[in-house]
Parts: structure tokens; sequence; C-alpha cells
């Protein structure tokens, strides 16, 4: 049976445009079905890292995306007098890619820009108003039924990859089971355009207060957010009353410099999918996990899915390489993307005390511990959990910079095999003075960079080589 594509994308949120721009530089062709016509219009993910601002570098929308994002400033958790209880000096930190630590963004822009992409490219056909409503998959595909704006259609694709939501349908279809983290908590959600940011907090605030925990964070420009947990008792359609939302506006001081963007009622959880691959079909993003957004690490987690799927794809479908190779999409995604759900439920269970007695207890502790220095939980390190990396690979690959110019830049899209010699002379000179000291510390001679900028392995030229070509094709 001939193919319509070499991979139907379900959803075309920020996960889904990003796989199919990426598959797209990979010479994989895509379809993608979309309920919606356009991208929807309000903030939702508010926050992403420096990986995730080196995936848009290697897209090349990272210009566009600074221009609708900002450095994000410290994250502080002060308890209801006002004192610090933690705080993240975000800035400090530095990364290994180069860019700041972290981002506030406005996510229209960024899906905008990432439909954009996808859809300049002849090998992208994003097929909007479209509900996938039931697929068949065999040994050599996926026959998918999808309802369209003039009747039915059907595609027939060599894989389909689920980026449909945290309900996902794909996943409903194949009935995977999630497995809960027992975290679940609703959470009243206000965006607001803000004329006059100065009446606000300059920090990203956690108020732990037992009273009412509450959210505070800046946005990208002219933009704040803040969340309410609902308390016993109270329904979402308390919350979204537009008295209850002045009320709860009115300690911030700011009636008459905030008009209000969006108003709408989550419940928080974590939750990851069993099964992340069935056959030819895949889950990526909130459909193979789901994340509170304590730590701001939902919508990062699914655009690191798309990394590390769209190249595995690609060898398969390009380069003939095994499909067993896409069972490692799972076994190195999901424990990095289960160690962050935990941090960010370990925030949440900070924050969510509701008892006042619970709440002093908890304020006294983190004050005498933050009195000692002692260092708030980091995020997990980014690295992979087994796969198709050698012993001692699966660590995140530095980007170093030289000026204004970026390695990723001179070196180019695919794998790199990066040997101690090269990095004295020629186009990575300028960056010896980071690259050196990273070989020096592992006594290597050579390593091998997967095209997702994690570190294959290191070793012999040959060694690596002949692993690559057996693991990759």
């Amino acid at each position: 049976m001939s193919y319509d594509c070499d991979v139907l994308v379900a959803g075309l949120g920020p996960v889904g445009a990003a796989l199919c721009a990426l598959l797209a530089r990979e010479g994989v062709s895509a379809i993608a079905v979309e309920k919606d016509g356009e991208v929807y219009p309000l903030p939702r993910a508010a926050h992403f890292d420096h990986e995730i601002m080196r995936l848009i570098q290697k897209l090349g929308i990272h210009e566009e995306m600074a221009a609708a994002s900002r450095v994000a400033p410290t994250y502080e958790f002060r308890n209801a007098a006002g004192q610090i209880l933690m705080s993240y000096d975000l800035v400090a930190q530095g990364s290994p890619s180069g860019w700041a630590p972290s981002y506030m963004f406005h996510q229209p822009s960024l899906e905008i820009a990432l439909r954009r992409l996808a859809g300049e490219s002849p090998l992208v056909d994003l097929r909007l108003r479209r509900t996938l409503r039931s697929f068949d998959q065999d040994a050599d595909g996926v026959t998918a039924q999808v309802d369209g704006p003039d009747g039915p259609e059907t595609v027939r694709a060599r894989w389909l990859v689920g980026c449909d939501g945290a309900k996902s349908p794909v996943r409903e279809a194949l009935a995977i089971s999630m497995d809960d983290f027992g975290f679940d908590e609703p959470w009243l959600v206000i965006d607001a355009l803000v004329s006059d940011p100065s009446r606000l907090p300059a920090a990203n605030l956690q108020i732990c207060d037992p009273a009412r925990p509450t959210t505070c964070v800046v946005m990208s420009q002219g933009r704040h957010r803040w969340e309410f947990m609902l308390l016993p008792g109270e329904t979402p359609e308390d919350l979204l009353d537009d008295g209850v939302i002045r009320e709860l506006l009115k300690p911030w001081n700011c009636d008459d410099c905030v008009e209000i963007e969006r108003k709408a009622v989550y419940r928080f959880h974590g939750r990851v999918a069993q099964q992340w691959r069935d056959g030819r079909v895949l889950l990526a993003g909130d459909a193979a996990h789901q994340t509170p957004p304590f730590a701001g690490q939902g919508m990062c987690s699914g655009l690191r899915d798309a990394d590390n799927l769209a190249w595995k794809l690609a060898a398969v479908i390009r380069r003939g390489a095994d499909p067993a190779l896409l069972d490692s999409y799972q076994t190195e995604r999901e424990p990095h993307a289960r160690d962050l759900i935990q941090l960010a439920i370990t925030m949440g269970r900070v924050v969510c005390i509701a008892d006042p007695q619970a709440a002093a207890m908890r304020d006294a502790g983190m004050l005498a511990q933050r009195a000692a220095g002692a260092e708030p939980p980091a995020p997990a390190p980014s690295v992979l959990g087994p796969g198709i990396s050698l012993e001692g690979g699966g660590e995140y690959f530095p980007q170093p910079w030289a000026g204004e110019v970026r390695m990723d830049d001179v070196l180019g899209e695919g794998p790199w095999l990066i040997t101690r010699e090269t990095v004295s002379d020629g186009a990575l000179a300028p960056f010896a003075d980071r690259l050196a000291p990273w070989f020096d510390s592992r006594g290597v001679e050579a390593v091998l960079v997967r095209p997702d900028r994690y570190v294959f392995g290191t070793g012999t030229v040959e060694a690596l080589e002949a692993a690559w070509a057996e693991r990759v094709g």
C-alpha cells in the first residue's frame, strides 16, 4: 500500500508543531491533523529552559522567540508573612548551552512560529479543522480515519505520533494506562495584561499561605499570571466569578493597571503513561506525561520528546535503522520526565499546605534550613536513561559561545564526531577554552554527540563509528 506521508502527527500544539519541523529538517514527510483552525490565542505554558532555547536555536527562530520572552527572574517561596523560605537565583546558575537558564514566554508566539516553520516545508502538510477518529495499524504502517470540513479522509502513514494532549484520544484508543503520582490539586489561573509592571513583584513568587496558596509570576513583556488554589468546599464556578477574582487580586494593589486576559480552573497532577510506543504508534508530550507547573517543565519535557524522537524516526525511515531503535525513546526520556514531575510535586507539596499548624512547622523548618545555608532542590540534570548510548554517554553536551558565535551554528546539524585534536584548530578553535577542559576532565580522545545534543559515547574514533553504525545504521 502506498503512503500519504512518513509520519502522521495527531495534534499541532507546540510539541506536534516542533516534531513536524524537526522531521522536515531530516527529510521526513509528515501530515499533521489538528481540530482547531488557529493557534489558541491565550497563554498557557509560561516557562522554558536553556535546553529548549537551544532547540529553538536549531530551528532558527531564536531571535523571534527572544523578542517574545524574557529571562526568568529569581524564583522565591515565601510564607504568609513575606519571609523567604527558599530562593532560586536562576540567572546566576548559568547553563551548559550558553543561553540563560530560564525564560518566561508567550506561548501563542512560539506556537505561531513553530507552525509557520513546519508549514513552510514542502514535506509537511498541516491539515487544520480535522479530527482523528480512528486508526488501525499493521506490520507496515498505520491507516487513520480523519473527519474534516469536507468529509471523511483516510491517511496512510508509516508511523503515527500522538501529540494530542493530556486526554489523548490516541492513548485512549490504545488502552494505555497512566501511572498516577497521587498529586491532584485544583487551581484558578488568571492571566492579565499589565500596563504598569512596576506595581507588581519583579520576582516569581510562590506564596505559601495556608489561607490561600498563591502563585504570582511575570510572563512575557506586559503580562503577569496569578494562580490561586481552590480551598475545600469551593467549586470552579465560585472562583471564576469576576467579583471573586477582583477580591483575590485586591492585595496586589493592581486594580487600575491590569486587564484580565484569561481565567480558567485546572487540576494540577502528575501522571506518566506506562507505554510510549505500541507498534507503529508513539506518544509524546502531555499524551505521555503530565506534570504540575511548579518547576515549569511541562512543555519543556514535551519538546525534549520531539527532539529525541525526530532523529530516530528519520534513522528508521530514511537510513534503514532497525525500528527497535524507537524503543529507546521511552527508556531514555521517561526517567528524566519522572524526575521533573517528582520535583514539581515536591515543590507543590510545600506550597499547597492548607493547615495552619502544618504550615507553621514547614515555615520553621525551611527558615532554619535557609539560615544554615541549605540549597533548594535543583532541577534534575538532563541525563538520558538507558538506551542506545554507550557506557559513559547520555549526558548533555555543552554549547560554548565565542562572543556571539555559537558552536552549534558552526558545526551544523546531525551527529558530531569531535576529537581532542580538532578542538585546538580549525572551526572549533574559538571554543577550545571550553571544550578542552571537557575532554581533560573525562580523559577521552573523542566524543560522538547525537543530533539531540546528548553524548552517544566517548572513546576512539573507530570504536565510536562502529558503535553508531551498529545501533543507528
